[in-house]
Order: structure tokens, then sequence, then C-alpha cells
């Protein structure tokens, strides 16, 4: 019998209320569901050499590949790259609901499909007719199973640090669509298509939306399933492959970044042989954004901006539509790459968003993180925050933008306020004109605004590096030395890192020596090691180190005689050891230290010529004892 395209019985959709969604049928028709549940494994998969007879196979310590661990069950390709697929539409009871939910088996919590109810709509005053674009980020609820493939995370190790995925978080892609229609009571049709997925591929899903939902609205609920069904049979999103990903007769070629490749360089995916004739489109990106249109309208103050972002200072975007917040926020985040931004950052948050009470209370200081709202109540609610960007429409500029001062908040009273800056913060670098005159020479000259973005972002990308090279230096310097690596001693603690000692370096290997901008860089960096992002970076920096010292010291135990040792001890003492190098392997493949692979193996040769070395009978329980 064929595999039945749902494994796990259908849950009964919840009855009434806010995120009220009904499921769809699966393929097959309505049998398939409890009856698939009582089917043996072999049942479902009958091909001996079928992906779950593999899996039953395989041996316990052994790494799955990347097609055997994303093939075990229907719908694990597409849970690499999507939680689910939701229809949110507008009910005259109710409100915003949850129509659909796709695949069927997906779950969502009651907090979940609310938010993704109200973010998935613009606020009514933003009056977006026609079909808008934008995505949004919220927190999941507490307490969810991880996923049972562990590819994916295996995957996420590969990425860049400011791309990897945060799973206390979704992202929500939202394709609306709003027309009038005398047919219905409102007079509008009014519909959301959503992504919600882990990854922040921004331009991939935004891509994707605009091939599959114009169709969506037209051909309704089994186009949506022939959707999903294309994605079930996507690769596994591979960092550093070439991806080839069909959906609906189009074919999407791109490769995801890998933290190996040199920042600021995107390889081009190029058509490379005849095959890719059908190819429809080659994605530049799969997560960037237009740099240069979203920084327009403050087009002055991009240098200030990038110190906000960089020291996580709370900050707001106001804009008239949720397509501008969002492509706002997702660029002020991006800044500062290949630092990540580590505090929370909404690129369009509602007033009944759940942790709406959290971030607008005045009894204590505003929170590190950046907002989108498009609500007029923000401009009262929010008026303590220290930094609010007003932003106007966002258009392709044609003409160079006027200079504008940085606003007093006081002068900030409504969302109808002029387009600007609003803080009372005193940059630490001096303003860098050069940029500017190069970005208004381009807008002169009608350069391409894709143009525009790359000089930006290669000056932000400049400006990040010039920070951050000092103090990865100087964290470099706090590791122990290779000879104070012994096999028979635990691995050397790194030292601990001293803000005075830091600062002291600077005289000599400090940012001026990458770049010329002139300020208080030292004031600077004191900020920066309070914030957020420096926490995030530094633990980063700690755990890698931290791995490289536990890789030599694996190394140092491999180039030791090892049975000449455990005949000069006990048998009690050479079991403890066998015991300690069991979980050195094991702790090399669960935390892929960076360690070659014939170091594992000599690792493992010496295990075993140590216990060949010992009495039967403890060959008997050391050779069956795996490593706790």
């Amino acid at each position: 019998p064929p595999v039945p395209a749902w494994p796990l019985p259908l849950r009964a959709a919840p009855e009434g209320g806010r995120g009220h969604a009904r499921h769809l049928t699966p393929r097959g028709g309505a049998g398939v569901g409890a009856g698939a549940m009582s089917m043996s494994r072999r049942e479902r998969d009958p091909e001996p050499g079928g992906a779950e007879a593999a899996a039953e196979d395989a041996e316990p310590g052994e790494p799955e590949s990347p097609d055997q661990c994303l093939s075990l069950l229907p719908w694990d390709r597409f849970s690499a790259w999507l939680h689910c697929v939701c229809v949110v539409g507008f009910d005259l009871e109710l409100g915003q609901a949850v129509e659909v939910i796709y695949p069927p088996h997906s779950k969502l919590t009651d907090k979940e499909k609310t938010n993704i109810c109200y973010l998935s709509f613009p606020d009514s005053n933003s009056g977006c007719l026609g079909d808008t674009q934008f995505c949004f980020r919220f927190r999941r609820s507490p307490g969810r199973k991880v996923s049972l493939c562990c590819f994916p995370d295996q995957l996420d190790r590969d990425l860049p640090v400011y791309l990897k995925k945060d799973s206390a978080y979704y992202y929500g892609y939202v394709y609306f669509r709003q027309v009038r229609d005398k047919s219905l009571k409102r007079g509008y049709f009014q519909k959301s298509l959503v992504l919600i997925s882990k990854l922040p591929y921004v331009h991939l899903f935004r891509t994707m939306l605009k091939q599959i939902a114009p169709e969506y609205f037209e051909k309704s609920e089994a186009f949506l399933e022939a959707v999903c069904s294309d994605i079930d049979r996507w690769p596994p999103p591979v960092p550093g492959k070439v991806l080839q990903l069909p959906i609906m007769g189009v074919i999407m070629k791109l490769r995801i970044p890998t933290y190996r490749d040199k920042p600021g360089t995107t390889p081009i995916v190029q058509n490379m042989h005849q095959a890719d004739a059908q190819i429809s489109m080659a994605l530049p990106t799969v997560h960037e954004v237009d740099l240069f249109r979203c920084f327009c309208p403050v087009f002055f103050h991009i240098q200030m901006l990038w110190e906000l972002v960089l020291l996580g200072e709370p900050l707001v975007v106001m804009a008239p539509s949720p397509a501008e917040s969002s492509e706002t926020v997702l660029a002020l985040v991006s800044c500062i790459s290949p630092l990540k931004y580590c505090s929370d950052f909404r690129p369009y948050f509602t007033i009944h968003d759940s942790e709406f009470k959290e971030y607008t209370t005045r009894t204590q200081a505003p929170p590190s993180v950046i907002l989108g709202v498009t609500n007029p109540f923000f401009a009262k609610t929010l008026q303590h925050w220290p930094h609010i960007i007003r932003i106007g429409d966002i258009k392709l500029p044609g003409e160079v933008p006027k200079q504008v001062k940085v606003k007093k908040l006081k002068n900030l009273k409504t969302l109808d306020s002029k387009p600007g800056v609003y803080s009372s913060y005193k940059p630490y670098l001096n303003k860098d004109e050069e940029i500017v005159k190069q970005l208004q020479k381009g807008v002169q000259q009608k350069r391409p605004t894709e143009a525009q973005s790359v000089i930006l972002r290669r000056y932000f990308l400049e400006l990040t590096e010039s920070f951050i090279i000092p103090l990865e230096r100087y964290v470099a310097s706090l590791m122990p030395l290779q000879k104070c690596i012994s096999p028979w001693k635990s691995p050397p603690q790194l030292r601990q890192f001293s803000q005075d000692d830091f600062m002291k370096t600077l005289e000599k290997a400090g940012p001026q020596l990458t770049s010329g901008l002139k300020g208080d860089w030292i004031g600077l960096y004191r900020h920066f090691l309070k914030s957020p992002n420096f926490d995030g970076w530094f633990r980063s920096r700690q755990r890698e180190m931290t791995q490289k010292l536990e890789a030599l010291h694996l190394e140092a135990l491999c180039n030791e005689n090892l049975v000449f040792w455990s005949q000069k001890h006990t048998e009690v003492e050479t079991v403890d050891l066998v015991l300690k190098l069991k979980n050195k392997l094991l702790q090399a493949d669960t935390e892929r230290l960076p360690v070659k692979t014939d170091t594992l193996k000599k690792l493992q040769t010496h295990i075993n010529d140590i216990i060949l070395a010992l009495p039967d009978d403890l060959q008997d329980i050391l050779l069956k004892t795996g490593t706790t």
C-alpha cells in the first residue's frame, strides 16, 4: 500500500473563539488518521530500502545523513523550512481568526494563535488597500517539545551567528490582501496567508509568498495543499550548498551562507549546466533587505543609528504600515552584521501583543528592544522611550534628501509628526561625511538602489569590523598557551576578561588601525561592554575557545602511548581511563568539537587496544558499555 501522507491523527479544531481553526483534510481523504496510527512502521514504508528501515538499522551512536534524518516521516522535510502555514481571515463576530492551519498536525497554542491573528493584519489606520507584504516575530509558548529530528540543529551550527535560529521565537511572513467586495457584509475581502518559521530568511519567504499567495486567493485550499506538498520535497536547508527549491512550477535557486564565508561577500548563484535552463529565478540572498531604501528617510543619521543598535538601546520605529515598520526594524538589526543583535526585536508590534504590557510599562526603564509600530496609540504610550524613529512612506528616492537635525523627544506628539529621529543621544563618534556624500552622489546619478545598498552594507560592515577587531584580538590573548595543555590534567581554563586590561590595548591596537573615524572610541567601548550584544558575543567566543581547548586536549591524549600507561596502572585506573576516553569521544560528537576525523579514529584505536589488553571478563563489560 502507498505511504499515507498523514501518519498522525488530526486534532479537533477548538470550539469557537479567537484562533478557531479548521484543519485541511489530508491527501487521500478522511479515512487517514487514527487508522494510520495503528499501522506498523514497516507497513508505512514497505520497501526494504525505505527511510524508516534505514533509520532503524542505523547504529545508535552513528550520525544520520541529511537525507536519512529528513526522510524519517512525511512532513519532516517541510518542518526543516516551516512550522506551518496559516490562513487568517476576518470574521464579523470574532474579528481576526485563524481559518486554516496546515499541515493538519501542526501544533500552535491558543496564545500563539492569538498573536498570529492580530499580527497578520495591518492596523485599521494603515489603510492598506490591495496586497501588502510584511513580517513579524513573536515568542513561542514555553514548554514546547523540541522536534525529534536532530538534523536542523546540526545545520544551524554551520550558519553565521546572525542567521542562527532562536528557539524561543517564531517568524511570521505575511501576504495580506484587502480589496473591495460588495458581496460581503463588510464590503471588503480581507485575508492573510502566513508562513510560520524559525528561519530568518526574509527574502526567500517574501519571494515565495509573491509566487503563491495571489494564486491561493483565487484557488483556495487545494492549491495550499499542493504548495505544502512541494515544500515537503525540498532538500534540507544546508548552508553553503546551492539549493533548488521547486514551488508550483517555479524553481528558486539559492545559497544559504555559512560561518566560513568572508563577511560582506555573497557568492553569486549561477546557472552551472544545461539542466538549469528550467530555473525561473536565482535569489541573490536569502535574508538581506534593501538597506538603502529602508534608511533613506533617516539618511543623515545612519551612523548614530548604528551606535544605538550596537549598544542595544531601546528603539521604536513608527511607520505608516507594517511593510515599512518591518523592513526598517530588520534593516536596523542587520546594520551591525557580522555581530549578532542579541536583544529582542519585533518588526511589527501591536497593542494586542502578549508582551504589550511588559514593553510599554512606565514603572521601569524601557527594555533593550527594537519595536516596529503603526498604531497612533503608541505615540503616547511610548513617549518615555529615549529613541524614536518616525518614518513616512518609503519610496525610492528620486532626489537628494534634505539634511534633517535630530529632533527633541518633546516635539513628538503624535504619529503624524514629521519623519525623523527623535532622541537626546549624543553619538560617541564624529560624523562620517564621506559615506553621506557617496550616497548623495548616487542619488543624483540615479544609481540603482541595489548598488546603493551594497555601498551602505559595506560601510556598516567596515565600521563594525573596525570596532570588533580589537575585542577579538584581546579575547584571543585569554587563551592558554598550547604547552599548558597536559593529557593527564583537565584542560586549562580561559583567563578572565578584564575591562581595564582591554582598554590598555586600545592605545596601540585600537580601531584607529582600520578606521579613520575620530571620536570617543573608549566611551563607546565602555558603553558596549555593559550591553546585551557584548554579553551575547562574549559568551559565543567563550564557548568556541573552550571547545578549542577540549579539542587540543583530545589531540594531546591521542599523541600519548595510552596502552603503555595502562600497563603501569591498576585495572581500576585503566577502566576509569577507558570510560573517560569514551566520554571524550561522545563529547566530541555531541558538541561537534573542532577535531580532525583521524584524531577521533586514533583515539578509538587507543581505547580498543587498552580494552584488548585487559582480562576477558573486563573486556566483555567495557565493549558492551556505552558512554555516560
